[in-house]
């Protein structure tokens, strides 16, 4: 006998458009392949009247999303509005009915995983959400299923489109950060409201994601360390790739012998040696390293329609087909949800640092700056001093590459710096190099 299985989405915005694409045009290809009739009942969306590239039986669409929740015949309920609130209510309801949940969710995962996780076990359920990391990149599966018998040493992450075209435009085309952004939201490669994306927020919900997976406890998104790419400027560009430099926004996440997991999102100098420096435009990519499967890598397209709406349904075909598979059920990709996993202070981080500062073109003023790096210890390999001078204040910069040096020492030595009149804190930067 023929299993079907029936779905209800709730949002058909992009991805949820993509999604029941997918579900309605490749039906009888996922049938052949998995021996599931996956049925769409019905489509949740505030515009109904909308219209879609593909036949659709209009019949299924309603505004309603307790219609959903409420009918017996559905089994998995997709959410893809997106958000805290009524997501997160939607789920609930879902859960509680007896219902599995698929999200591409990362904000709602990263920061409610624990209660969320808490009433899918209570009640039998289950929340799948490989879409919420990577957009179309499987990761979440390889990480609890294919690499499952190694220790994650660390994950390393360029995982928001728009961050990454914004540096790269910046870095192929000398177009500063603000005109860029304007441009990316003409593409709709950005929001109305950028917010998430240039702020590095959408990045950290990830990377929360990924760490508790790879580590066995969940990660309290709060606590992540979180810097985004509007202090970047094309002096910072050019520089960095002068000394073999890229800039990407990149998300790390790296367990020490102490059991101590750093996670931390921000602007990174990565060499160009390394395939990471080199994933440009609104690709995403994401390395793995296992203490036996060594260097991973994980490449494609990180959002948009298809590619994310492609691991929605994946996740869908992994609930409708468990039970024919005889699987034990592994229902939310679990992590311990009672574990919360001791985060590394950010100060304690030893690594090499690219530092800018805007300094006042006065003698005296390099004297001042590099007896405060002696003072504490940073030791310097490379300095450059611009030729130029930037208002009629006659501001330069200065360029530090550092050895390697212990993070709470650095900040030390340029709060000292900061207090300084001859210095504009405001145009100074520090940033991480990765190499």
């Amino acid at each position: 006998m023929m299993k079907i299985e029936k779905v209800g989405i709730v949002g058909l915005g992009t991805v949820g458009t993509g999604t029941l694409k997918i579900l309605i045009n490749e039906r009888e290809k996922i049938h052949q392949k998995t021996g599931v009739w996956i049925d769409v009942k019905k489509a949740c969306d505030l515009n109904i009247e909308r219209e879609f590239d593909f036949d659709v039986d209009r019949s299924i669409f309603t505004n309603n999303y307790n219609e959903l929740i409420e009918d017996d015949e559905i089994s998995i309920i997709v959410e893809l509005i997106g958000g805290y609130t009524i997501a997160k209510d939607i789920i609930i309801k879902a859960l509680k009915a007896g219902k599995n949940v698929v999200t591409a969710n990362k904000a709602l995962i990263a920061k409610y995983s624990k209660e969320l996780f808490a009433i899918a076990n209570s009640n039998g359920t289950k929340i799948y959400y490989e879409a919420s990391v990577g957009g179309g990149i499987p990761i979440i599966t390889p990480l609890q299923e294919s690499l499952a018998g190694n220790n994650i040493l660390s994950i390393k992450g360029i995982i928001n489109g728009t961050a990454n075209y914004i540096l790269t435009e910046m870095t192929e085309k000398n177009i500063e950060f603000e005109k860029v952004l304007k441009k990316a939201q003409e593409l709709g490669y950005a929001e109305a409201d950028p917010t998430f994306d240039i702020e590095g927020i959408d990045t950290a919900h990830k990377i929360t994601i990924l760490a508790s997976l790879a580590y066995g406890g969940y990660v309290d998104f709060e606590k992540v360390g979180v810097k985004g790419i509007t202090s970047i400027t094309g002096e910072d560009i050019k520089f960095a790739n002068d000394l073999g430099y890229n800039i990407k926004l990149l998300a790390t996440a790296k367990k020490y012998e102490d059991e101590e997991i750093e996670v931390r999102v921000q602007p990174t100098l990565i060499s160009q040696k390394e395939i990471l420096s080199n994933v440009n435009d609104v690709y995403n990519a994401i390395e793995v390293i296992g203490d036996y499967v060594g260097k991973t890598m994980f490449y494609g397209k990180g959002a948009g329609m298809e590619p994310t709406g492609s691991a929605v349904v994946a996740d869908v075909i992994k609930l409708a087909t468990e039970d024919l598979a005889n699987n034990i059920p592994k229902g939310n990709y679990y992590y311990n949800i009672n574990k919360e996993l001791s985060l590394r202070a950010l100060e304690k981080s030893i690594s090499k640092y690219y530092i800018r500062l805007n300094v006042k073109d006065e003698i005296g003023t390099l004297a001042f700056v590099t007896n405060k790096f002696k003072d504490n210890n940073i030791s310097i390999e490379s300095m450059i001093q611009t030729c130029k001078s930037f208002d009629d204040n006659k501001f330069v910069s200065l360029i530090f590459i550092t050895h390697d040096v212990l993070e709470a020492d650095l900040k030390k030595s340029l709060d000292e710096i900061y207090i300084s009149e001859n210095v504009n804190v405001e145009k100074s930067i520090l940033l991480k190099i990765d190499e």
